[in-house]
């Protein structure tokens, strides 16, 4: 009989702040850095590969053993606030703590689920010893890295930095060749770090260039750079990364520029590039270290409600097995059970809540495994895993400066968790004006949600945007209302319309083109560059 990791079917694409947030628990929690402005805690891919897909869609078999599904809907205390999509409560049922919910697939290691005490949970604090790895033949030892030159224990100087930059500048071109060159090295002399991998590589490879981009990009401003390494390293326990594996990943890294950076590799290129790589690596290391001494590397969540909104946009509720600490506006990366180790950014679309429980805006994508897999095929029982929540898209309550949010498509999403945060904690006299963009006004499915807290909260003004062909019967030029009152034209140019915005504090959600476009926009309308706020990610709009 097939093991049941090869009948899987291919279906398709930490902590945060340790704040006061509303409904969850604050104490021992960590805080969530906020990454560089247009950057996540993990660069995002560019284009993903469609996987072949079968003719008929089939569950892996044998099944694997489950729980038999309640018969009484959880009980669900009632919110604070009104969430974004609340998921249905069974009648007469009594206010509690949701219950936990247990993995599911405890027999299927490959499938890389975990539970309380295994291998994965244990993973940080068993550290491999140094020859538990294969011998390797003598060929491929004389091809190893050797231990790196004197001085490469100090920290890295400007020089250092205008050489790796200068270095970096001629691997771009060829930077497919030179990553694809580096995991060739990787997992031919270490193959025991294969498994932390996907078995598809072609994002990974994307992955680690853009790390590296940012990395050397980043070393003007320490403090960021902090930040954003840290982020990167708590959010690699999820992978089951070890401290041990920053030394192989480094000298096969250094190896693989070696190769392809020509003229621009010597000795000081290379005793730059060792300094830069230790510095990343105890700064990673060391977040991780704190992370594991706090919160899991992951939380896995059993899906509650699903529901289609529009043909290819699910809203999917879930419930974490623990309490799961966020801020609105902050995103999760998402594992499912079909596609192990493949895991995609997604936005919260609500509020944190008493009940616990997180909901989010999936749009299926084109060739997306991740997405298409949680619009088309997950459903209540299933469960998921979630790393830390990441994020700098926040409010501060404190500042009271009026709010301007653009949400296009699923987009919205964080931005309905914004709004559900600023009614619960108080306008405190400032205003929330809303742009919510689409092509269609059918994909305006969060449009009377927000219309109905916009009733009962005078401070909040919602703006639907259509900008599809034939959104509009009158002629767009005239700038007036269309249909159910929306404006006819691209959000970020709507937006213009309606400013200058100086003063305000922008949040910014939605497909990168409209971001970057916005961005611009909010500038020449007059708001300060800090002051603008988005989590550019290419992982939200793609898989």
């Amino acid at each position: 009989m097939k093991s049941r990791s090869a009948l899987l079917v291919r279906a398709g694409h930490g902590s945060a702040a340790a704040t006061a947030v509303p409904g969850l628990p604050a104490a021992g929690a960590e805080a969530a850095p906020a990454p560089a402005a247009g950057s996540g805690p993990e660069p995002g891919p560019v284009a993903e590969p469609a996987p072949p897909a079968p003719a008929q869609p089939v569950r892996p078999a044998p099944a694997p053993v489950i729980p038999a599904m309640p018969t009484v809907a959880p009980s669900i205390p009632a919110p604070a606030v009104a969430p974004s999509f609340p998921p249905p409560v069974a009648p007469g049922s009594q206010a509690g703590p949701p219950p936990v919910v247990p993995p599911l697939f405890t027999d299927a290691p490959g499938l890389n689920w975990a539970g309380p005490g295994d291998r994965w949970s244990r993973a940080w604090t068993d550290q491999p010893s140094a020859g538990s790895r294969p011998a390797l033949p003598p060929a491929a030892e004389a091809a190893a890295p050797g231990p790196g030159p004197a001085g490469a224990e100090l920290p890295p100087t400007a020089h250092d930095i205008a050489l790796i930059r200068a270095s970096l500048a001629v691997v771009e071109p060829v930077a497919d060749r030179a990553t694809a060159h580096f995991y060739a090295l990787l997992f031919l002399h270490h193959p025991e770090i294969r498994s932390l991998f996907p078995a598809a590589m072609d994002v990974q490879r994307d992955r680690l260039f853009r790390a590296l981009l940012q990395a050397a990009r980043g070393a003007d401003d320490p403090a960021a750079l902090t930040e954003y390494l840290g982020a990167l390293g708590r959010g690699h326990r999820k992978y089951g990364t070890l401290a041990a594996h920053y030394g192989p990943v480094g000298e096969c890294l250094v190896a693989a520029l070696a190769r392809y950076a020509g003229s621009r590799w010597d000795g000081g290129t290379e005793l730059a590039w060792r300094r830069a790589y230790r510095l990343i690596s105890t700064v990673m290391t060391d977040a991780a270290e704190d992370a594991a001494k706090v919160a899991p590397p992951w939380w896995q969540a059993e899906v509650v409600a699903h529901r289609r909104v529009t043909p290819d946009v699910a809203v999917v509720t879930v419930r974490p097995d623990a309490a799961y600490p966020y801020r609105a506006g902050q995103y999760t990366t998402l594992e499912t059970p079909w596609w192990p180790r493949v895991w995609r950014h997604f936005s919260f679309a609500c509020a944190p809540r008493p009940d616990g429980l997180l909901s989010f805006h999936v749009k299926a994508v084109q060739a997306g495994w991740v997405s298409n897999a949680l619009v088309h095929r997950a459903a209540p029982g299933d469960v998921l895993r979630l790393g830390p929540a990441a994020g700098a898209m926040v409010v501060d309550h404190g500042s009271g400066a009026d709010l301007l949010c653009l949400g296009g498509g699923t987009g919205i999403a964080p931005v309905c968790a914004l709004v559900e945060e600023v009614v619960e904690h108080g306008a405190a006299g400032r205003s929330v004006e809303v742009f919510y963009g689409a092509r269609q006004s059918a994909e305006l499915y969060g449009l009377e949600v927000l219309r109905r807290l916009a009733e009962r909260n005078p401070w909040l003004t919602v703006r639907p945007v259509l900008s599809g062909p034939g959104a509009f019967s009158a002629d767009p030029a005239t700038g007036g209302p269309g249909p159910g009152g929306a404006l006819p034209g691209e959000l970020p140019e709507v937006v213009a319309r309606f400013g200058p915005w100086s003063g305000r504090e922008a949040y910014l959600s939605g497909p990168p083109a409209m971001v970057r476009r916005g961005v611009g926009v909010l500038l020449r309308a007059g708001v300060a560059p800090e002051r603008i706020r988005h989590d550019l990610v290419g992982d939200l709009a793609a898989g």
